[in-house]
């Protein structure tokens, strides 16, 4: 026996509601067409659908349009979600194919909080970092691999509101030289911090796009320069890449 919705103008009301958004836009007849309604029928629902701050008409063509409600109700959820937990997996394998200390953030403001840390043991050298405390954006591999796809403006407005000074010797301050450092962020794919934040450790880190096309996320794998070579470096690239791209699959809601 066929299943019925309880609520019939539910089914119609997110019926239309997923046609606007695989088709982008639909006019009132193929809104009625689709659904199987007459136009009177079809026309409440979308006016009901405008009401509720879910789609629009566009003035010049005249076709309903999807609003980004939706997007932000998406958001909501995606925020509550335990990011920790799905990516756990993911940054535990990275540290057992990096045999390396992996870092998990999240931008707050002008800074960025540990919120994950799986420690590698190697030669008994731990990273002094710990989950809660923070590092700017400005002179870390977490940072600029997230300031690297921000638009200028935000860029500027970081930079701005951060005490720049130099932490170690090979702190960038100038902010022409930063712009030119995510602009090679940006064609490598993946962030470098070279003893920037504390003299001694070498980062290569990465960002996650969600799909609203923000990035408030980010990870790395840490450790000495004398482990953390330039060759070293090509070699780890792949992995954190690799790890990149699966958990984008998963915090997108895509499968692996």
């Amino acid at each position: 026996m066929e299943e019925k919705n309880p609520i019939q103008v539910a089914g119609r009301l997110f019926g239309a509601l997923e046609m606007l958004i695989e088709n982008r836009s639909a006019g009132l007849m193929e809104i009625s067409e689709g659904l199987g309604l007459n136009k009177s029928t079809a026309h409440r629902v979308l006016n009901s659908l405008i009401y509720m701050g879910y789609a629009r008409q566009n003035e010049t063509s005249g076709r309903y349009e999807p609003s980004l409600k939706i997007v932000d109700l998406a958001g909501k959820i995606m925020s509550n979600m335990d990011i920790i937990h799905m990516v756990r997996p993911f940054l535990r394998r990275l540290m057992e194919q990096a045999d390396e200390t992996v870092h998990f953030v999240e931008r707050e403001g002008v800074e960025a909080v540990y919120i994950d840390k799986v420690e590698a043991m190697r030669n008994g050298i731990q990273m002094v970092s710990r989950i809660g405390s923070r590092i700017p954006l400005y002179c870390s591999g977490v940072g600029k691999a997230m300031l690297a796809y921000m638009d200028e403006q935000e860029v500027k407005d970081v930079w701005k509101n951060s005490n720049i000074h130099a932490l170690t010797p090979y702190t960038i301050t100038d902010f022409n030289v930063f712009r030119q450092e995510l602009e090679k962020t940006r064609e490598r794919g993946y962030a470098l911090d070279n003893e920037e934040n504390e003299r001694g450790v070498r980062c290569i880190a990465v960002s996650l796009q969600e799909y609203t096309g923000r990035r408030r996320y980010a990870f790395s794998i840490s450790a000495p320069v004398s482990r953390m070579d330039d060759e070293r470096i090509k070699c780890l690239t792949g992995y954190i890449l690799e790890t990149k791209e699966q958990i984008e699959k998963i915090i997108n809601g895509l499968h692996v």
